[in-house]
């Protein structure tokens, strides 16, 4: 974790404590001086080993992607307010969400059914109206889940492409994205689609009502093998969401569910839920 900057961005935001690190960059609380409101400032940071070409290649690809995660309007969604280009690196500005992710919650053990399908609610809805808008998150797993008080939030678009842009892999051949959550077609090289961000909430799912990841194996190649050529291991705790998790799922994206028909189906679910 970077040391306090105790820095000014913009003339605007001051960068006070950060609030995690991973792959993509730092997220800072910060304060909004002209607006007087708590954000959040993700530091996106560019890997060291890129040239300046390819530096200013990727730096023009973070800002796009954060102006089109800008463009959503959805209480699922992360609200974006601003986009900042500073030192030649990126710092988005966006609403600070209070509550955990639901990686966190699961590190205490999986959730009830009823609650996950509370959850695939929200981030099915807010996937949706993504979709809609042709962009694609690329990056759906629980750390990008956050839980409030009455509020599920789809966070962290700093992968979100629109949907007509090849490819899950980058120049260098890197995978872009959580290997375990990952579609088969994403590990093929095609590219990005609503269908692949559907398959990530549905090992999510899974996930959080089985206490384990469907594909986790030793090693990155028998994860991307597994997620190829094997089924999920049958599961022991999923009842009711049993034909959803298959649904999303399914190995080829022509075949697998589409929002629409997973929010049906748990707005048929939630019903069943409320008679009990």
């Amino acid at each position: 974790m970077p040391e306090h900057p105790s820095r000014l961005l913009a003339g605007r935001y001051v960068l006070q404590d950060p609030l995690g690190e991973g792959g993509m960059g730092v997220v800072w609380r910060a304060h909004d001086q002209l607006l007087h409101r708590p954000v959040a400032v993700k530091q996106v940071l560019l890997r060291h080993a890129l040239g300046p070409r390819e530096r200013a290649a990727a730096l023009r690809r973070t800002l796009r992607e954060a102006r089109l995660a800008a463009q959503l309007n959805h209480p699922g969604v992360i609200t974006v307010h601003d986009v900042v280009e500073e030192d030649g690196l990126p710092w988005i500005v966006m609403e600070l969400v209070k509550g955990r992710s639901l990686g966190h919650a699961l590190q205490e053990g999986p959730l009830p059914e009823s609650t996950v399908a509370a959850i695939g609610t929200w981030v099915l809805g807010a996937l949706s109206a993504a979709h809609a808008a042709g962009i694609v998150h690329r990056d759906v797993k629980p750390a990008n889940i956050l839980l409030t008080g009455d509020r599920v939030v789809l966070t962290d678009f700093g992968l979100s492409v629109a949907e007509q842009e090849p490819g899950s892999l980058t120049t260098s051949g890197r995978l872009v994205g959580t290997p375990a959550y990952l579609a088969p077609e994403r590990i093929r090289g095609e590219r990005a689609s609503a269908a692949s961000d559907l398959w990530a909430v549905g090992v999510t799912l899974y996930q959080a009502v089985e206490g384990h990841q469907p594909f986790a194996r030793d090693g990155l190649p028998a994860v991307l093998s597994a997620i190829l050529t094997q089924d999920p291991p049958a599961p022991r705790r999923l009842d009711a969401l049993k034909p959803l998790v298959k649904g999303l799922t399914r190995k080829h994206r022509a075949e697998r569910w589409s929002a629409d028909h997973a929010l049906a189906f748990l707005d048929r679910l939630a019903r069943g839920f409320t008679r009990r």
